[in-house]
């Protein structure tokens, strides 16, 4: 089977488990043999776009950024898994309109569960007025109204996540079923 190259774009609350479930599907991925790359916010941040703050602008320039570089991946029959918070709707959009096979995929879980997750402490600085431009504190997430994929992580493992995921990718042809040992 070729592979065809596919983005799929994790966005959800900070502490949802985007990157948990990202880090579970880059090791089912490598065990099958796909050719792919994993993005990931906290990481983009540390290399990529290590000079933008977290403005409305600053957002969309650091999604922007992301874009380009999972379009180059996924024109070129390269699978990317992409985690990011990405809060407007409409740079989702834009990111669908410019990458191969985007999924949408929308790492659910309510803001308290959030916080409580959270080992850095930032929600609690965030709900206090330490940090501004917080996302769902005090700046707003507009979730996905249609994700391609909904997964309620406050309801099911990181297991359950990423196998939903890993069989979407099978029954769209993005990815080799796997054989049944």
């Amino acid at each position: 089977m070729q592979q065809e190259g596919f983005t799929l774009w994790m966005t959800g609350l900070s502490g949802a488990g985007k990157t948990t479930i990202a880090r579970l599907l880059e090791t089912k991925l490598k065990e099958r043999g796909v050719r792919f790359e994993r993005l990931d916010g906290d990481v983009v941040r540390e290399s990529l776009t290590r000079d933008l703050g977290f403005s409305k602008e600053d957002r969309d320039k650091n999604i922007e950024r992301v874009t380009f570089v999972a379009k180059l991946l996924s024109r070129n029959n390269v699978g990317v898994v992409c985690s990011f918070i990405s809060p407007y709707q409409a740079q989702r959009d834009m990111v669908r309109q410019e990458t191969t096979n985007f999924i949408e995929v929308f790492v659910h879980a309510p803001l308290e569960v959030c916080a409580d997750r959270d080992v850095k402490g930032m929600y609690a600085k965030a709900f206090a007025g330490e940090i501004a431009n917080f996302t769902g504190v005090s700046d707003p997430y507009e979730a996905p109204e249609n994700p391609d994929i909904l997964i309620p992580t406050h309801e099911q493992t990181v297991e359950e996540s990423a196998s939903h995921v890993i069989a979407y990718l099978e029954e769209h042809g993005l990815i080799p079923v796997a054989e049944v040992q």
